[in-house]
């Protein structure tokens, strides 16, 4: 099994910002993406920035030119570092990893979310 375990979030002004992170750990085989999902409240979740094997990253294009996500592979860990935040950001925030579980085995995983609120 594996399991995603967030970090971060909290209160914070808007202009301001705040760093997640998201380590994997468990049957890690390797990993093909990693990235963050959010969810206001009364919307769906969305995709925020996703990182891929390789180093290809996409982020929405809300956050474009705020947010940065980075992956450290020795660390099996994902961070999403926001900067420029606007109340629009408020959300519950996910971690999502693809991971190889086995030479012929993927799976998706879901952290349990952490929430940013912006205030103004």
């Amino acid at each position: 099994q594996v399991q995603l375990v967030e970090s971060g979030g909290g209160l914070v002004q808007a202009g301001g910002s705040l760093s997640l992170s998201c380590a994997a750990s468990g049957s890690i085989f390797g990993i093909n993406q990693m990235g963050w999902y959010r969810q206001a409240p009364g919307k769906l979740r969305e995709l925020v920035a996703v990182s891929l094997r390789g180093g290809l990253t996409n982020y929405a294009d809300s956050v474009k030119g705020r947010f940065t996500i980075s992956i450290d592979n020795t660390k099996n860990t994902v961070y999403l570092q926001m900067s420029s935040l606007k109340v629009e950001d408020t959300a519950v925030y996910y971690c999502h990893a693809n991971i190889l579980t086995s030479w012929t085995s993927t799976s998706d995983y879901w952290g349990k979310g952490t929430l940013v609120t912006v205030s103004t």
